[in-house]
């Protein structure tokens, strides 16, 4: 070998062991686009913050991990198309969706492809107690449906008039099924169910309208945080007297500023502690401020513990080991408000707060 082409090898070798290794992937999904991407949005910033504080940190071993985001549209054709791109990518996990309507379509593609996925926040009974690659960060509608039965029939209510979007009808037929289980046991009733499309052209008067037919005693909707505002400002022009509440998916920072004062009052579930003083809450809720402008709403909340237990297990897993197995080996996990313990299905509990809309804020009411 000459020494010119001993140089050359030399050289080719030092910068081979020079330069940085491949970044790791890892998947998101989320609705970014459509009329509730307030959800989708929010939970990207918080992996997003998740994953840079991750790679400041060293990363994997000094190898950064690279997210690759995918946006469902709350469009089942756009969603699967979505899904398969991550699969052909070869994330190592994916993080969402965030609606059970697209989890229907997107599970079953990454499933297939074997693919962990751990979603933030759907609660579809549809995605409970099954051994699969799909992990919960989020409690179930029945848990959430029971508990707002439990207050609302301790403030009186017991004619409440019910209305849902379709759109997502695998989180909203959910809900209101275990919704009208846990008031029809204890006596009370619905006074309608009325099921509607969101949609830039839904006539959010006639839905009210119907609703107040009935001549309920409280008005409900299982809805976004768009359509929640607009349902709320048609009740205060033909009901203003009766009370107001909505489901968790509407408990977003948008909810309170769409909704301004027509939202005044709304009860509201919150799966975390606004008030919380933690010096570890403190610490994100600045952090996340600081990198987005923005607080951080319960999707960003649960996103970032989601990215936790993925970034986690992908630190402790060993050669040869799939994903889900080091999750579950890995936990429990220290989330930013409470521990999170993963049954062998993926399940979870998790602590909710009510809360009511009072002065522009979610100020919380005990139960």
């Amino acid at each position: 070998m000459t020494l010119k082409i001993l140089v050359t090898v030399l050289l080719s070798v030092a910068m081979i062991a020079c330069s940085k290794p491949e970044p790791i992937q890892i998947g998101f999904i989320g609705g970014l686009s459509d009329r509730n991407s307030d959800n989708g949005q929010s939970g990207q910033n918080g992996v997003i913050l998740a994953v840079e504080q991750f790679n400041r940190d060293g990363g994997l071993n000094g190898r950064a991990v690279e997210l690759v985001s995918r946006d469902d549209a709350q469009d089942k054709q756009l969603a699967a198309k979505a899904a398969k791109e991550l699969v052909d990518a070869r994330v190592e996990a994916v993080i969402g969706p965030f609606t059970s309507a697209m989890a229907a379509v997107i599970v079953p593609v990454t499933a297939q492809a074997g693919i962990f996925q751990i979603s933030p926040t759907i609660t579809s009974m549809d995605f409970y107690g099954k051994d699969d690659n799909l992990f919960r960060i989020n409690r179930t509608t029945r848990d959430n449906a029971q508990d707002y039965a439990k207050v609302m029939l301790g403030r009186g209510q017991r004619h409440i008039a019910v209305a849902y979007d379709l759109r997502n009808k695998n989180f909203t037929e959910s809900w209101l099924k275990e919704f009208r289980a846990a008031i029809t046991a204890a006596g009370a009733t619905l006074a309608a169910q009325v099921p509607y499309e969101s949609g830039s052209d839904t006539p959010f008067d006639k839905v009210v309208q119907t609703m107040v037919k009935g001549n309920p005693d409280s008005l409900f909707f299982i809805a976004g945080a768009l359509d929640v505002a607009r349902l709320a400002q048609q009740a205060r022009k033909l009901a203003p007297k009766l009370p107001i509440g909505a489901s968790e998916w509407a408990s977003t920072e948008q909810l309170v500023e769409l909704g301004g004062s027509v939202v005044e009052g709304l009860l509201i579930v919150q799966n975390y502690d606004h008030d919380d003083q933690s010096p570890r809450f403190k610490d994100f809720s600045e952090a996340y401020f600081k990198r987005f402008q923005r607080n951080p709403g319960y999707s960003s909340v649960s996103a970032y513990d989601a990215a936790s237990v993925v970034l986690t297990a992908l630190k402790s897993r060993s050669k040869g080991e799939s994903m889900k197995a080091a999750a579950l080996r890995s936990g429990p996990y220290s989330g930013l408000q409470q521990q999170i313990v993963f049954d062998a299905n993926g399940d979870t509990t998790r602590k909710v707060f009510f809360t009511e809309i009072r002065g522009g804020r979610y100020v919380q009411i005990h139960k």
